[in-house]
């Protein structure tokens, strides 16, 4: 009685089957720029959407930049500028003010990045072959758009309330391109702040404590000057004060060259240290 042994071949025994499992999604670092690009357009295009489905996520964008200039021009500027001389407040103001809307726009991504971890909505992304850098970068660009649309707001109701321009169209294109840089940079740092943090409200109370110093110790609503010698040097080296003067002397005049360099250099420097942070957090989130 003879016996035959049947050898069964890799894909029977499913010899081959981790290997290839192994290798089957796609890995970050062999995503090319052209589908990166596709990736990045694809999700912001699902953010937009979003927006679109609800309007209510635009309120902070519409009113924050209409109230704000209404409050601080009519309470500091007679105080500042004098009785009856609001119109110099405005112009003072309104390019400090653009900086700070980048601020808080950029709060609003560190909770809504936490919201969506807590959806399960990021862990569905995590299992795409897409890269993960493409997501952040992706609600980053719709939040920049939202960013747009609320300095249009504010230098809308500037003019309204006498805002001249004393340089060019070029100068204030050029200011309203730095607050956006610097506010995607700011991004950066509040996306880390919500993949870090527990809950969103621990999120928004982070980053209270790190808006309220940088934007009250500032240039960006009276001048530097009349404040004590230790709160002039925390200003001088606030990166806040740095857009605020550069806007302001796009916009009005004056030397640009300093601030408007030290502000691409914190931008830089913001996205150098945080971006990677944030997408290796976002890697291992949990």
């Amino acid at each position: 009685m003879s016996t035959t042994t049947v050898t069964k071949s890799p894909a029977q025994t499913g010899g081959s089957r981790p290997a290839a499992a192994r290798t089957a999604p796609v890995a970050e670092g062999r995503i090319g720029l052209r589908a990166n690009l596709r990736h990045i357009g694809a999700l912001a295009r699902r953010n937009a959407l979003q927006i679109k489905q609800d309007p209510e996520s635009m309120f902070d964008a519409v009113l924050m930049p209409i109230i704000f200039i209404l409050l601080f021009v009519y309470v500091f500027g007679g105080a500042i500028a004098g009785k009856g001389h609001n119109d110099v407040y405005v112009n003072y103001v309104t390019p400090g003010l653009m900086a700070m809307m980048g601020m808080n726009i950029a709060m609003g991504v560190g909770t809504g990045i936490n919201d969506d971890f807590k959806k399960g909505v990021m862990d569905r992304f995590r299992t795409m072959p897409i890269a993960r850098s493409s997501v952040l970068i992706a609600k980053i660009v719709v939040e920049v758009g939202r960013m747009l649309i609320a300095t249009a707001i504010l230098l809308g109701m500037g003019f309204l309330l006498g805002l001249t321009i004393h340089t060019s169209v070029l100068h204030l294109f050029a200011a309203i391109g730095l607050s956006m840089v610097f506010g995607a940079a700011l991004m950066w740092i509040f996306i880390l702040l919500g993949l870090t943090m527990k809950t969103a409200q621990a999120v928004q109370g982070m980053a209270m404590l790190v808006l309220m110093p940088l934007q009250f110790g500032s240039s960006i609503f009276a001048p530097p000057t009349t404040m004590p010698g230790w709160l002039q040097t925390f200003t001088d080296y606030n990166p806040l004060s740095n857009l605020a003067d550069a806007a302001r002397h796009l916009i009005n005049g004056g030397p640009v060259a300093h601030s408007v360099w030290m502000t691409l250099g914190w931008a830089a420097l913001i996205t150098v240290v945080t971006a990677p942070l944030a997408v290796a957090k976002f890697r291992k989130k949990t």
